[in-house]
């Protein structure tokens, strides 16, 4: 029985670990008025045929905190680099001088700063709820084994240890948001 609580616990600190990089991308993508290479992240090219990730056929860079400097591998991707970005509809004009293209991030007014907290605010509470749905279901899992004859010390001590864990991913999202809300604010 302890291996089946270790299982189920392990369980959950996978998948809140995975809710928790779910969040990290999320927000990182949420523009904060600085250049950052992650805004880019959900850009995909038409690279031979297949659809590829930018990052994966050209080298994003900042050179300044209010430019993204975008590298191709290959010359003749400029075009397609610049449809994908342009077509993504991210609110960047791509500047192409035949080597590089560059992208001027605007800075934010304050009404689209308090969006974009809003957007941050909500993204962290997906996280939470998928934190407590993993919570529901390793909880479910530790009543299922307490009929199969799990004695019911051992299942409260279980369910305290989900508890600890489901504390602790809070505290870590709590922690981003306080960051991205920061980053976001800061003029």
């Amino acid at each position: 029985m302890q291996e089946e609580i270790e299982m189920i616990l392990d369980d959950a600190k996978e998948r809140m670990s995975k809710s928790l990089e779910h969040l990290d991308t999320e927000l990182g993508q949420i523009r904060a008025g600085k250049a950052n290479p992650k805004m880019l992240d959900s850009i995909m090219v038409d690279y031979y045929g297949s659809m590829t990730p930018l990052s994966q056929v050209a080298n994003v860079s900042t050179p300044d905190p209010r430019t993204i400097a975008i590298q191709p591998w290959e010359k003749t991707l400029i075009g397609a680099i610049e449809k994908a970005i342009m077509s993504a509809n991210i609110g960047m004009n791509p500047d192409n001088n035949g080597d590089l293209i560059r992208i001027s991030v605007p800075p934010l007014t304050e009404e689209r700063r308090r969006e974009l907290v809003k957007q941050a605010k909500k993204e962290c509470e997906d996280a939470k709820v998928s934190l407590r749905n993993t919570r529901r279901d390793s909880i479910e899992e530790l009543k299922k084994l307490k009929k199969e004859g799990l004695s019911e010390d051992l299942e409260k001590d279980a369910e305290g240890e989900v508890q600890k864990i489901i504390d602790g991913f809070s505290k870590k999202v709590d922690d981003l948001f306080v960051i991205k809300e920061k980053d976001i604010l800061t003029v």
